[in-house]
């Protein structure tokens, strides 16, 4: 891998995508975001315009600043158009075959040195890999929500990935200004090995009456010093992803605190997703950013 990464690419413009995208951006990086949605991709951009924007007003960046790193992103729903691209990051559904067929499309287009990465939270990176075309330039690479915050990227390799193209992605995360932690390519990796259970252990103590969202997520933040509740959490990965992620888990360890509480099923069915639909476990105002 003796190519340098000047221009990143990131399959899928949901909550987790436009979050790497930022991440991408701000550290200095051309950036180019994949949708099959234009919808999605102007929603994806003036959440990220927000963002940034709250950044400047809290001193974080300077306007000339943003400026900059707004011309280096772009979107496109012409998977053609990450050509240029020296890595790919995939952020979409946790969807095995979903997966497939995207980096099928991408590895037609992209040239032989392009690294593929993917952000699944649950799912056997070997077995992603598979269906890449490339699975010895293919890692893991597991941001936290919100990526644009949080610094962790669980760094995976599958059992095909070569050494130099995990070291070029690693190296490529310390040049993000995150922090990699490498990882078996193992269900649920370390972090949602833990989160997973645990929240889904939040639902149903809601489930069974036993304390109010926001009471459960008071006592998480003030007793463990969590800087997010888990339903809050919940509700920003949405209740759909939540099961999605659940269901892969469970799947892969036969937990049963993995298996999906039905209140989640119920509220997916009553339109209650999180904040993308403007109600979960709370109820929100606008669809702004986490951190805007």
């Amino acid at each position: 891998m003796t190519h340098t990464i000047k221009t990143v690419g990131v399959a899928g413009s949901g909550t987790m995508g436009a979050g790497i995208a930022i991440v991408a951006a701000r550290a200095g990086f051309r950036t180019i975001v994949y949708d099959t949605r234009a919808d999605a991709l102007e929603r994806s951009r003036k959440q990220t315009e927000g963002f940034f924007a709250k950044s400047v007003e809290r001193k974080k960046l300077t306007q000339p600043q943003v400026d900059g790193m707004l011309a280096s992103l772009s979107g496109t729903t012409e998977v053609g158009a990450l050509a240029d691209c020296d890595v790919v990051i995939e952020a979409v559904f946790e969807d095995l075959k979903v997966k497939h067929e995207l980096f099928a499309r991408v590895n037609q287009v992209c040239p032989p040195h392009t690294l593929f990465a993917t952000n699944t939270s649950t799912l056997s990176i070997t077995e992603i890999a598979a269906g890449s075309g490339r699975d010895d330039r293919f890692v893991g690479m597991h941001f936290c929500l919100p990526a644009q915050l949080m610094k962790l990227v669980e760094m995976s390799p599958g059992l095909n990935t070569g050494e130099a193209a995990f070291e070029a992605a690693w190296q490529f995360c310390k040049a993000l200004g995150q922090t990699p932690v490498r990882t078996k390519d193992n269900p649920g990796f370390i972090l949602n090995y833990f989160l997973i259970p645990f929240n889904n252990d939040a639902i149903r103590l809601v489930e069974a009456g036993v304390a109010a969202p926001a009471d459960i997520d008071r006592a998480i933040k003030t007793g463990l010093g969590y800087p997010l509740g888990p339903l809050e959490l919940i509700d920003m990965v949405g209740l759909d992803t939540q099961m999605l992620v659940s269901e892969a888990l469970y799947a892969s360890t036969h937990d049963p605190r993995a298996k999906t509480p039905p209140l989640v099923r119920r509220m997916i069915a009553a339109g209650h997703l999180g904040r993308k639909s403007g109600r979960g476990f709370f109820t929100y105002q606008g669809s702004a950013m986490f951190g805007a």
